[in-house]
């Protein structure tokens, strides 16, 4: 059974504004969809069922247009930030309740066409806390932040240049609740919690073959419009 999985979307997208200033970044329209959609749809395609979106700003824009996701095939429960920004470790952590020992998580502005699957069944493999997706990026789309090595994340970092990161985080990955064990209090970074996992050799990773599209700065956001255009044109007639 696949995992649940916890959708960050509870960011300020600051870098969208002012296309942001009203609505939350998961309800930008991408496709002619709000891009949340496209999201819960691709879940669904890989067998998704339960899906929590962890919201904040604007949050109630997404709840009133997803719902409890019966319009996308899959059941939606969200989990407020409240006054107070967590920070994305903090949210997850805070909605542990609702997503249980294990849960995928994928950022609220990311389009990953990647087979859900091989992920998982990586992270039982290595019987580590957490996993990384990521992608060898070469610094082509965004400067790498990861040594990749035999299947295991041996360093991620956004603040330090290492002429060994030829990956970066890909936006999707595999956290337990034991990932959480010894983190810091709320704001807590959930690239934080990677970033200490990974010094102790407890970060496992999933090279993925295809790039990875987001919608949270506007060049990202034409990229990912004409990627999802793409694919509408290519879907065979019904």
């Amino acid at each position: 059974m696949t995992l649940p999985v916890a959708i960050l979307a509870g960011g300020l997208a600051t870098r969208m504004r002012p296309l942001t200033t009203s609505i939350p970044k998961s309800m930008i329209e991408v496709a002619g969809r709000p891009f949340v959609a496209h999201q819960l749809e691709f879940l669904k395609r890989e067998g998704v069922t339960k899906v929590v979106m962890l919201v904040g700003y604007l949050g109630e824009q997404i709840e009133a247009f997803v719902g409890d996701g019966a319009g996308f095939g899959v059941g939606v429960s969200y989990c407020h930030d409240g006054d107070v920004l967590r920070g994305t470790g903090g949210a997850l952590r805070a909605a542990l309740p609702d997503l249980g020992s294990a849960f995928l998580v994928l950022y609220g502005d990311s389009y990953l066409d990647a087979p859900i699957a091989p992920i998982e069944r990586e992270w039982r493999r290595s019987g580590m806390p957490a996993l990384m997706t990521v992608f060898q990026n070469n610094d082509h789309f965004d400067r790498s932040n990861v040594v990749f090595t035999d299947g295991r994340i041996e360093v991620y970092d956004k603040a330090i240049r290492d002429p060994r990161m030829k990956h970066i985080d890909y936006g999707l990955g595999v956290v337990s609740e034991v990932a959480f064990a010894g983190a810091g209090p709320d704001p807590l970074d959930l690239a934080a919690i990677y970033r200490d996992l990974a010094q102790q050799g407890h970060l496992a990773g999933f090279a993925v073959e295809d790039r990875f599209f987001e919608i949270g700065t506007p060049q990202g956001l034409r990229e990912t419009e004409e990627r999802l255009v793409s694919r509408q044109q290519q879907k065979p007639l019904q």
